[in-house]
């Protein structure tokens, strides 16, 4: 071990050289790492196991040549059975004093699953929904979170509805949605209450029973794309835990070569009270 600390002592730092062109760097550092963490989930206190990708970033000063990129795997691997989705800031800190830099940036998408029980028969499926979480500090050791989680559903023309004789033209349709908050929010809280605005919900199981029903209660409440943005942003302006969000829809149309969309966005506090909207690392 100590021949070792000796070769590490002695081996060249080249990252920690100084750089003259006189540049910063706003943000350096590692990217699609394919990772394994453990999420605390809102029912019963459990958790569920699952595989995110991260990217990690710092600022880098003027004054050095560049970051130490192992620092980032290193400071991962300390946090990975305290990582909280609702209270980074222990990870960001840390990486912020193991790089010496003034601003630090994690973001993670993963795959979270719920059970869903058909509307019927009652029987039991997983569906999965992809969900970031994206964090940064800055200088101040300031933390701002967004959240986001894209979830599936069923919707129905109303204007096909309308002008058809019988039935009418149905599609599914991924609904985003981007949020800060000042009280965590579950993540399940989003999902089911997007899964509760559209036309119908999205099952991995149904029998004939389920199928009879879901097609029916579709075609009981039609919604344009533009219904489903404005239900969602009606219920997520009602709900004080939200300081901004961003909602989109998108319809992958049954009957169109093209999807329809739809997108709102609002900050709820006069000013921005400091929020600048995601943090979209690209």
């Amino acid at each position: 071990m100590a021949a070792t600390r000796d070769l590490h002592h002695a081996l060249a730092d080249m990252q920690s050289t100084a750089d003259h062109r006189g540049i910063d760097i706003q943000k350096v550092g590692i990217r699609h790492l394919r990772y394994p963490i453990v999420l605390s989930t809102r029912d019963n206190g459990g958790t569920q196991h699952t595989i995110a990708d991260i990217n990690m970033y710092v600022s880098l000063s003027r004054s050095f040549k560049g970051t130490h990129m192992s620092r980032f795997v290193e400071v991962l691997n300390q946090h990975r059975k305290e990582l909280d989705i609702h209270d980074l800031g222990s990870l960001l800190e840390h990486m912020k004093e193991s790089l010496d830099a003034e601003d630090a940036y994690v973001e993670l998408r993963f795959p979270y699953f719920l059970n869903k029980e058909a509307p019927v028969t009652g029987q039991p499926g997983l569906l999965h929904y992809d969900c970031v979480v994206s964090a940064a500090i800055d200088p101040h050791d300031s933390v701002r979170i967004t959240y986001g989680a894209t979830v599936p559903v069923t919707t129905l023309c109303p204007c096909s509805r309308e002008i058809s004789e019988y039935g009418a033209h149905n599609q599914r349709s991924l609904v985003t949605v981007q949020w800060q908050c000042n009280v965590s929010i579950w993540l399940e809280e989003i999902i089911e209450l997007v899964e509760g605005l559209g036309s119908a919900q999205i099952y991995s199981v149904l029998k004939r029973p389920d199928e009879k029903f879901v097609t029916e209660h579709a075609y009981d409440h039609p919604k344009f794309v533009e219904d489903v943005v404005r239900d969602v942003t009606g219920r997520l302006r009602e709900d004080e835990r939200v300081l901004w969000f961003r909602v989109e829809s998108e319809n992958f149309e049954s009957i169109h070569t093209h999807n329809a969309y739809a997108l709102i966005e609002e900050c709820k506090l006069s000013g921005s009270g400091g929020l600048e909207g995601p943090l979209i690392f690209g």
